[in-house]
Parts: C-alpha cells; sequence; structure tokens
C-alpha cells in the first residue's frame, strides 16, 4: 500500500504546474515563443494562473522534449500530434492489459484452490496431491495379459 501512496505523491508532483514559461523553455531547450505556438495548436495545456500566466508541470517539460526529439526527426506537427495520441492510448492500453493479466492470475489461482479443496473434501483428505493411473505403452508391440514378451 505504501507504494500506491508514493506513486500518487510523485504522479500529484509530476503534474504540479510551477514552472513558468521562461524556466519552462529553458528546460525544454527551446524558445518561448515555440510553447505558446505548441500550446495554440494543442500540443501541450499548460495550467494557468488566475491571472492568466501559464504554468508548466514536470510531465509538460517531458511532453515538451519528446515534441522536440520528433521534430528533430523530421516529423511536422500534426505527425507529431498523431505519434503522441497513439502513445498515449499505447501506454493505456498497456495499463488495461497489466489489470487483466492480474485478474486473470487470480482467478486461476483462486479456481485451482477451489478444485482442490473440493477434492479434498470429496475424498476426505486434505492433502493436494491427486493419485494418478499410469499405464505404459510401447509403441510397436502390442501388449496383452496372455502372452510373455
Amino acid at each position: 500500500m505504501g507504494d500506491q501512496a508514493d506513486n500518487g505523491s510523485s504522479e500529484r508532483k509530476r503534474s504540479a504546474a510551477v514552472y513558468v514559461i521562461s524556466v519552462a523553455a529553458e528546460l525544454s531547450g527551446m524558445h518561448p515563443q515555440t510553447l505558446r505556438i505548441y500550446e495554440r495548436r494543442g500540443l501541450v495545456m499548460p495550467a494557468r494562473t488566475q491571472g492568466g500566466n501559464r504554468r508548466y508541470s514536470d510531465a509538460d517539460i517531458e511532453v515538451l522534449r519528446r515534441i522536440s526529439e520528433l521534430t528533430n526527426e523530421g516529423m511536422n506537427l500534426e505527425g507529431i500530434r498523431r505519434v503522441m495520441r497513439l502513445e498515449a492510448e499505447n501506454a493505456r492500453l498497456r495499463v488495461e492489459l497489466d489489470q487483466a493479466r492480474s485478474i486473470a492470475v487470480h482467478a486461476i489461482e483462486d479456481a485451482e484452490r477451489s478444485q482442490r479443496g473440493a477434492h479434498a473434501a470429496k475424498h476426505g483428505s486434505s492433502s493436494e496431491l491427486v493419485p494418478l493411473k499410469q499405464a505404459v505403452a510401447v509403441f510397436g508391440k502390442r501388449a496383452s495379459i496372455f502372452y510373455r514378451d
């Protein structure tokens, strides 16, 4: 549980809008006017103070750095928007898949426990081992109780 609280606290810190535009520009390696353009294009959405001043978070700075990487690779702003949308969707789906896997693992464990419990109750045993009858078959030979090999 401590990890979940730490993750929440860490996420709040990462999303806290604390940087003015000049600091955000310096941290991201961009010109402040570029940040304004990216905001107008909807690529980054900084928070606003009551006075209307932009405030950027660490998460915003990461987005700006990702935009910079993609522009350096020759991608235009519409391509960047699409890539970032797909990356966000991919991250969301990975979380969903991890949750589904966890649910499946727990369901399998529960089913196995229930099956072992039902078997033990049926046979009056608390042992988790299930006796098996074994038979050996040798291919190419006929097994018979009447003939000796």
